[in-house]
């Protein structure tokens, strides 16, 4: 399993044991008294490093390579997925996926940014970066999930929208502008949950939505804490002193009201029991949507709308 800088020590000990109990086993020697120390020393480094981790050491868990994506959540959590393809105007983002699907007996729209597992894959998908034809996309679709009465599930998953000149050129800022104004007029319930990287208007794109969940792990951010160490600083080796700043992770985003619920993982990330993420994940989007088909719609859009524009007030003494 790749491992972070800071989990070195628990990689190695995991692997210490496993050659110790394969050792025993091939052996048939009794090794279980030395195994069982070695355990009680991995849950000591485990409680150390995992319950003082840092605002940049949840960001780099967010962005571990073998966290769960979009699709995965997908197949974990609902059948019948019916992938929808392009925005009628220029081409299919890869980087954006949509479609219908089931959770339960609930049929709903899903959609979310999708990373590639290897460098193929990510060109293909473009790192998880929309361009403007995935929010035209994203747009179209919960136009067609709101005609059908449809409950709408997104996904977010990207270090921000695709800056290159020709997203620019076909219009990528208008596109998610046109996606925060047009999402807070959708009269179907949106549920939208950062499972990985929420970063700036790549997020917000696809964001605008009833309630806001978060993995514990995940961040959601006005900007990249590289991104911000190199306007600051003058330096992304500041990331770090960056990410604390930014106060991006979901403990701060539960208290500042910017997210309501936060999604627990096992110690490590969600990449070390993706079933049992996924399965938290499953419940607490069926309790939103159960909650919020009973609003009437007039309602949803007025308590939508509120949400969003009390975001960043504050009051001086």
């Amino acid at each position: 399993m790749s491992a972070l800088d800071f989990e070195k020590p628990i990689i190695e000990l995991e692997a210490k044991i496993n050659e110790l109990k394969n050792f025993g086993s091939s052996k048939k020697i009794n090794l279980d008294p030395e195994i069982k120390k070695l355990e009680q020393k991995l849950e000591k480094i485990k409680a150390e490093i995992y319950d003082k981790l840092t605002d940049w050491q949840r960001v780099q868990i967010a962005r571990h390579p073998r966290r769960p994506y979009t699709l995965d959540y997908i197949h974990m959590i609902t059948s019948d997925f019916v992938e929808l393809h392009g925005d009628r105007l220029f081409a299919d983002d890869l980087a954006l996926i949509a479609g219908f699907a089931k959770i339960d007996d609930v049929q709903v729209m899903v959609m979310g940014h999708q990373k590639g597992r290897d460098t193929k894959e990510n060109v293909m998908r473009n790192f998880g970066c929309a361009h403007p034809e995935g929010y035209r996309k994203a747009m179209r679709l919960m136009q067609m999930a709101e005609k059908f009465h449809l409950p709408i599930v997104v996904l977010i998953d990207t270090p921000g929208a695709y800056p290159g000149v020709g997203a620019e050129e076909r219009g990528q800022a208008q596109a998610i502008a046109s996606n925060i104004r047009d999402m807070s007029k959708i009269a179907t319930p949106i549920i939208a949950t950062i499972i990985g990287e929420g970063g700036s208007g790549g997020a917000l794109g696809v964001g605008v939505a009833d309630r806001v969940i978060i993995l514990q792990n995940a961040y959601y951010s006005v900007i990249s804490p590289e991104g911000c160490a190199s306007i600051l600083w003058r330096s992304s080796v500041k990331a770090a002193d960056a990410a604390n700043a930014l106060q991006l992770t979901a403990e701060h985003l539960l208290k500042f009201g910017i997210v309501d619920e936060m999604v627990p993982e096992p110690p490590g990330g969600a990449h070390r029991n993706p079933q049992e993420v996924a399965q938290h994940l499953k419940k607490t989007l069926l309790k939103n949507i159960k909650e919020l088909s009973a609003v009437p719609r007039a309602e949803l859009l007025e308590a939508r709308y509120k949400k969003f524009r009390q975001i960043g007030q504050f009051s001086e003494n």
